[in-house]
């Protein structure tokens, strides 16, 4: 395993297997070909400690498993220019490790508050450039990450790409309501994904789900402020999407933009399958049920085409709180592939403050109601 740079100051952890190292002499410094004896842990930086550091690397495969724990606080540096404009995606990213244990109580704050002004998002003037995330998972097999808390990420928070068997718990991950582009668990070509008892507040989507995820279970959810669950962006610039397996359960969303979401850009191509929102809490979110086939984020309009993303067999079961919009439920699929096999069962949501009935709005949808559903599901004129 390796780390290309750091500006840590030298601090003294203990290890799981009872030495104890420097954070100079930590498995993630300088290049570590043979392998620790027992199960490879470091510790850094000291609970009571704060380390400030440039990018991170740690690459497999590695000979056995590997547990980080951190117990203080790891800090991005300050200053933007330790990002060249070649690799700013990352700050901290594991790559091909397999058994992978990531975990500690202690914290990693992304600095984003020094990024976020000069975001395309905040400033329009400004040309649109990536910025680093804060927590990296590439390629990595029967991964676990828990117990961290986790701030101010310069863009997204913890991406889980091309990753398979996957338990993600106990995690505190903050930034705030507007910051731009912070989505907090992005989880895209991975497999197996487990998430569970996780605090959210951001200023984007609390989940992101997207192309090649398959089998996701999301339990016990507390997410806001951010824009809510999502599966999606899929089929953009005409690409195309599988994603199925789809739990999402027993989440509280409050303020958020969304609550339970699917958007896909027109001409795409590919399914979103076998998805389940169910017992969820909305408490003052703007659209708590929306399926968006027609989603566009360009700087221009985006024109109709003839393809879509084939969204199938979505259940929306067990909803209830209250919605700031009178559209409460939205289905807005498309004309070239509408939506189908969309089940909408025991749904009770009103207007925040009794400010008068919700209502539905749906287009190209065929669907089905289940129990007691308010508002009353996309009536004829629909």
């Amino acid at each position: 395993m390796e780390t290309p740079r750091t500006s840590a100051s030298t601090t003294t952890a203990p290890v799981a297997t009872g030495r104890t190292m420097t954070h100079e002499h930590l498995p993630w410094r300088g290049r570590r070909r043979a392998p620790l004896p027992g199960r490879p842990s470091c510790l850094s930086p000291a609970a009571s400690a704060t380390c400030s550091s440039r990018s991170i690397s740690l690459s497999g495969p590695c000979k056995s498993s590997v547990v980080v724990a951190v117990q203080g606080t790891l800090v991005a540096s300050p200053d933007r220019s330790d990002w060249s404009d070649k690799d700013r995606r990352h700050w901290i990213v594991f790559r091909s490790v397999d058994k992978l244990a990531v975990n500690g109580g202690g914290g990693v704050d992304g600095n984003g508050e020094r990024w976020w002004p000069y975001s395309c998002k905040i400033n329009k003037a400004l040309p649109c450039k990536e910025a680093p995330t804060a927590l990296s998972f590439h390629f990595c097999t029967n991964l676990t990450v828990e117990n961290l808390k986790i701030v101010n990420s310069q863009q997204i928070h913890m991406p889980i790409e091309d990753c398979n068997n996957v338990q993600l718990a106990r995690l505190s991950i903050k930034a705030s309501g507007k910051s731009p582009n912070t989505d907090v668990i992005h989880i895209i070509r991975s497999t197996d994904v487990q998430v569970t008892n996780c605090k959210i507040k951001t200023g984007n989507d609390c989940m992101s789900i997207e192309n090649g995820t398959h089998n996701l279970h999301v339990s016990k959810v507390v997410c806001g402020p951010g824009h809510g669950i999502s599966i999606g962006i899929l089929g953009d610039d005409n690409s195309r999407a599988e994603v199925s397996g789809i739990t999402i359960d027993t989440v509280q969303l409050y303020g958020t933009t969304n609550g339970a979401r699917i958007k896909t850009y027109q001409g795409g191509s590919g399914y979103a399958k076998d998805i389940t929102f169910q017992n969820m809490i909305m408490d003052n979110v703007k659209n708590p049920i929306i399926i968006d086939q027609n989603y566009c984020d360009k700087a221009k309009p985006c024109k109709e085409q003839g393809s879509a993303v084939v969204v199938s067999n979505v259940v929306f079961k067990n909803i209830r709180g209250t919605t700031i919009t009178k559209d409460a439920i939205k289905l807005n699929c498309s004309k070239s592939a509408p939506c189908n096999g969309v089940t909408l069962q025991n749904i009770d949501l009103k207007m925040e403050g009794g400010k008068g009935p919700t209502e539905s709005n749906c287009q190209n949808v065929k669907w089905r109601k289940s129990g007691n559903v308010l508002p009353q599901p996309c009536n004829a004129r629909n």
